[in-house]
């Protein structure tokens, strides 16, 4: 190969580079809208806990405690809300017999002295299960709950053994999946940073498992729910007729409620 020869392979993947890191940028941009979310103060009768995650980044977190011999449900939230938004849907849980530990990811919220990302999402939830731990509840009193984007976190602490449970609502096989559903040339495996590839560690998920998800989901396609139930050993589907990515609870709160009280016994 002569120096021209050189010259030009050495551009092409000096932009091709480019383009990826770019590609990246975006893709972080629009799965943690951070900006977007804004902080807002949590009521005064939930407990604030905060630790501190493998990388030293503060973990806030609001907790309803458990009653006595409960389990905790340790929720992680979608990439538009913060957990003082989900205390409301807390007392719901709580009153179902659970106690419920809301944990927030770096850059939401009050917690805004690292930005948010795959790996610094999961440091962040294996603080606070640690810190949960050290407070006298042990993996086998936890309910691992995801939301949307928070499904794929609870799945990787389901793979890490930190639950008893694992509640799975609209989720996704993976983003760079997500994003080959709605542009299939998309190299999306290259261009999205985050990858939270629940589908790639379904096998290592051991535990009992409800997958709640509407059949009319305009942003994570019905069938990754059912993609995820049929490769995840102790799975269930629980369908909401009609429902939508953000108003199943509306629609039929009560049904699902039982759903997750049952799982949870």
């Amino acid at each position: 190969m002569g120096p021209q020869a050189i010259r030009s392979a050495l551009g092409l993947l000096a932009l091709t580079a480019g383009l990826v890191g770019s590609g990246r940028i975006v893709s972080r941009h629009y799965l943690f809208p951070t900006e977007e979310v804004p902080a807002v103060r949590a009521p005064d009768d939930v407990v604030r806990r905060d630790c501190r995650a493998s990388d030293g980044v503060r973990v806030h977190a609001l907790e309803i405690p458990a009653p006595a011999g409960g389990r905790t449900i340790v929720y992680f939230h979608n990439n538009r809300e913060t957990i003082e938004e989900r205390v409301g849907f807390a007392r719901r849980l709580r009153a179902r017999g659970f106690g419920v530990l809301l944990v927030e990811y770096r850059g939401y919220g009050f917690a805004r002295e690292a930005s948010p990302s795959e790996d610094g999402l999961y440091a962040d939830a294996e603080a606070a299960l640690e810190a949960l731990d050290e407070r006298g509840t042990g993996p086998e009193r936890v309910v691992l709950w995801g939301t949307s984007l928070g499904t794929g976190v609870a799945a990787e602490m389901a793979r890490r053994e930190r639950g008893a449970r694992l509640v799975l609502v609209s989720p996704y096989t993976s983003i760079p999946g997500l994003v080959t559903a709605v542009a299939r040339l998309v190299p999306a495996g290259l261009l999205v940073a985050d990858h939270f590839d629940t589908l790639s560690k379904a096998a290592g998920i051991l535990i009992p498992t409800l997958v709640i998800h509407g059949d009319s989901d305009e942003i994570v396609p019905y069938w990754m729910g059912e993609r995820l139930t049929d490769a995840i050993a102790h799975a269930r589907l629980v369908t909401v007729a009609g429902g939508h990515h953000g108003d199943l609870f509306e629609r039929e709160g009560e049904r699902l409620l039982s759903e997750v009280a049952a799982l949870g016994g």
